[in-house]
């Protein structure tokens, strides 16, 4: 069983949704990074899906292209992302962790060698934005062959013709896309994120996750009462961005304060 699908059992067990948080690796810089990334279990993170920064990441709004800048500003890349994932396994072998990022820099990398790299870091699974399921055969299928999971993405226009191919070779869990937009953006109505998530999960038989504009505990609540995770990027990146001028500790400090909020609203929204 993969750490993903025992931390999502270990959950529905428990009756509540995942916090997943989002970080960019290496904003603002390596140590500062790997050190958010080793306190936000602490925080109350169930999983956390980390950002491999790419010059043109075109699914995401101002605030995570902006985490990318800084963290490639501050010499991030692929390989070092594999090293922050590496360093944060010494102390944790339990949480799951995700890379989110775009096909150019896997490629460039060497998918065998990245599989192999990744598998022996300890990476989980991936989200690759911009690999449609017709090339599945480049990275999603290899990938399923060296024990991670494949995240893929669902959104409102996935019509029912579309879907079967989206869901076909997806593991893990399948990503909801709240809203027809960037990251960062207003999340769609609850009442059609309840919907969307119940007829993902009809259709994949794994749990679904819901990201793409939740910014607040009020919010991220009600998505927790109907989704099996909640994901939380742009707004922990901006809590970030606000507080870098005040220095590094200052920025590590507010992320973490705002997700514990986000960690305690999405854990006890069932309750209510």
């Amino acid at each position: 069983m993969s750490r993903i699908e025992a931390r999502f059992r270990k959950l529905r067990d428990e009756g509540r949704a995942a916090f997943i948080p989002f970080v960019m690796a290496g904003d603002p810089g390596f140590d500062t990074s790997l050190d958010l990334v080793r306190a936000l279990p602490g925080a109350g993170a169930d999983l956390i899906e980390l950002g491999v920064c790419f010059t043109d990441p075109m699914a995401d709004g101002p605030a995570i292209q902006l985490a990318g800048q800084r963290a490639i500003a501050a010499g991030q890349t692929l390989r070092r992302t594999l090293d922050l994932v590496r360093a944060f396994r010494e102390g944790d072998a339990e949480t799951p962790i995700v890379l989110m990022g775009y096909y150019n820099p896997f490629y460039a990398y060497g998918v065998e060698r990245f599989l192999r790299d990744a598998a022996e870091a300890g990476v989980d699974g991936l989200i690759v934005v911009d690999l449609p399921p017709e090339e599945d055969a480049e990275l999603c299928l290899p990938a399923r062959g060296a024990g991670l999971d494949f995240v893929r993405l669902a959104t409102p226009t996935t019509d029912d013709a579309r879907l079967p191919d989206v869901i076909r070779n997806t593991s893990g869990f399948v990503y909801y896309v709240s809203v027809a937009g960037v990251t960062g953006g207003a999340t769609g109505a609850q009442g059609a994120v309840a919907d969307a998530v119940t007829r993902l999960r009809e259709a994949s038989g794994l749990p679904v996750a819901v990201g793409f504009g939740v910014r607040d505990e009020e919010r991220a609540a009600q998505v927790a009462r109907d989704a099996d995770a909640v994901v939380v990027g742009s707004a922990l990146v901006d809590s970030l961005a606000r507080a870098l001028p005040d220095g590094d500790e200052a920025a590590k400090t507010a992320v973490l304060g705002l997700a514990s909020r986000l960690s305690r609203a999405i854990r006890t929204a069932r309750q209510e």
